[in-house]
């Protein structure tokens, strides 16, 4: 069976996916777009409107949501977390990151020249 991820080999660099949602796309794209104009990420998938169920002060809820997935390194994590937490319209809202082990290396090196400061390109 042929492998289909390789890790990748550039130990300096660690690479995480960071998940979070927005109320609707509008909220969602001005999320993306800042975060691409400051370097903060490489890309971010804005996905289709999803249907949240979850327990909030004692009570369950529900709501719709539009779910986020923005690719970048963990050394922006602390900037990606303050820039959603400015942005974001619920007083606790979702930011989980996961760590890529491995991925596609010429993508994962995309992401780290994506997210770095022009000059040093």
């Amino acid at each position: 069976m042929p492998q289909l991820l390789q890790p990748h080999t550039d130990r300096e660099t660690e690479y995480i996916l960071v998940i979070t949602g927005l109320p609707d796309k509008t909220q969602a794209a001005s999320l993306a777009h800042k975060l691409i104009e400051e370097r903060l990420a490489a890309c971010v998938n804005i996905q289709g409107e999803c249907t949240s169920i979850y327990r909030w002060q004692g009570r369950m809820e529900s709501g719709v949501e539009v779910p986020v997935f923005i690719k970048t390194v963990a050394q922006h994590y602390s900037s990606v977390e303050r820039l959603i937490k400015s942005m974001h319209p619920y007083e606790l809202p979702e930011i989980i990151a996961v760590p890529i082990s491995s991925g596609l290396p010429a993508y994962l090196h995309w992401i780290s020249g994506e997210t770095s400061s022009p000059d040093k390109n």
